[in-house]
């Protein structure tokens, strides 16, 4: 939906830079001891908040755990299933982050012992903390879509979580024969990162449009609306006429089973047998949060939006797609947002000082073609105990290909910088 008062992407910028800034702020010693701080999880909204906690702090003892010693990004991988961008430019070390005074521990975390402020690691060893910030992004649902499981998702790729899935459902693209249909099931919100199972039909479609143009994307949804709708079906109109079919929830398109030994797909009203199937099954927080005690019924974690605090568990933050944060996206835009914000946060309280309530800009862009991108972007601040958007933009509808082509670069270079904000 179109606002009549846009967002300039300076202001985004602006927006983000004042977080940088914050953070290269000096903030007074600790008189007691030096804090511990643990981080589980080095995506966007974990690897911001410990790189973030040793800029504000160089005497911090911050701790990174990680299990993955390479990071693979999802934005843009898209891009990557589409053969217009190859895997390693999703993929990133932690070794600057190390280089920063940053201990980066290269296991899974198992267990989190909220009264003993500790955390154990895979091979039994514990870390203990003063405050403890969990970035664990999602897992995948699997035991709510019957017939789909980590078996199913080898030949029905969710490609949810960028990396191994991302090629798979690559080269099952590139072996369909033309005249194939590749559909693509996308659940119920809350997802991460709402309009990217459109982005992805987009992307598809333009690889087939190239490669194989009698072929079709269908789009299993259940939802009857989504984000960017207008946008995305006007650009569909424009590049794809015909390409891509979308079959809403009140169209019967909620699937409710999938058999991977036939690539059949079963919706409330009907069966679709595909060519090449992408599920993407519902999701929730990654395990570690159910385990620390920080997700409620819902799978998410319900925090306080002006100290990220889980509502549930003391001395627990809880950053990125993991939280219940009201109208901020599940997005590597607002993770690195809350990072930061949420380092912060801790500085104040271990120094004594109450938290700021935090003000977080962020922007999502989609491409829907090389040189074809529209976005979304908005400002975020704690209201009723959720962060209500107070500021906010989406790209005209009516925009010219010129503008496109401008947005395009843009969410090039925003990948970019924040790659390297936090990465680099």
């Amino acid at each position: 939906m179109d606002v009549t008062r846009r967002l300039s992407r300076r202001d985004v910028a602006r927006g983000i830079a004042s977080v940088a800034a914050a953070s290269a702020l000096p903030c007074p010693s600790f008189a007691q001891g030096v804090p511990r701080i643990v981080v589980i999880g080095g995506g966007f909204g974990g690897a911001s908040c410990a790189r973030a906690l040793r800029q504000l702090d160089p005497k911090l003892r911050v701790t990174l755990v990680e299990p993955n010693q390479v990071f693979t990004a999802c934005p843009f991988s898209n891009e990557v299933i589409a053969g217009l961008r190859e895997l390693p430019m999703q993929q990133f070390t932690y070794d600057r982050i190390a280089a920063a005074g940053v201990t980066v521990v290269p296991q899974a975390a198992t267990k989190v012992d909220p009264q003993a402020r500790s955390v154990t690691l895979a091979d039994g060893t514990s870390l203990a903390y003063d405050r403890l910030v969990l970035a664990p992004g999602i897992d995948l649902r699997f035991d709510a879509l019957p017939g789909y499981g980590e078996a199913a998702a080898a030949k029905m790729p969710h490609a949810w979580k960028a990396g191994e899935q991302t090629i798979l459902l690559r080269k099952q693209i590139e072996a369909m024969a033309d005249g194939g249909t590749v559909v693509l099931a996308v659940p119920a919100a809350p997802l991460r990162c709402p309009p990217a199972p459109y982005e992805r039909a987009s992307l598809i479609a333009h690889y087939l449009k190239n490669r194989k143009p009698r072929s079709k994307v269908l789009i299993l949804d259940a939802k009857d609306g989504f984000s960017q709708q207008k946008l995305f079906e006007a650009a569909w109109k424009e590049l794809y006429p015909g390409m891509i079919e979308r079959i809403a929830l009140s169209q019967g398109g909620r699937v409710t089973s999938v058999d991977a030994a036939t690539n059949t797909i079963v919706t409330d009203f009907g069966n679709y047998t595909a060519d090449v199937a992408s599920v993407i099954p519902p999701q929730k927080a990654g395990r570690i949060a159910e385990i620390a005690g920080a997700a409620d019924n819902t799978g998410w974690c319900p925090i306080d939006p002006v100290s990220f605090g889980s509502k549930l568990v003391p001395n627990i933050h809880v950053i990125g797609d993991a939280c219940i944060a009201g109208q901020l996206p599940k997005s590597a835009s607002a993770a690195h947002a809350q990072g930061k914000a949420c380092a912060a946060v801790i500085v104040n309280m271990m120094s004594g000082k109450p938290p700021e309530p935090p003000r977080l800009t962020g922007a999502c862009y989609n491409t829907v073609e090389p040189g074809y991108a529209f976005s979304l972007s908005g400002v975020y601040q704690p209201k009723d105990g959720q962060f209500a958007e107070v500021e906010g933009a989406t790209s005209p509808v009516n925009a010219p290909r010129e503008e496109r082509r401008r947005e395009a670069e843009r969410a090039d270079n925003w990948f970019k910088t924040i790659t390297v904000d936090i990465f680099g």
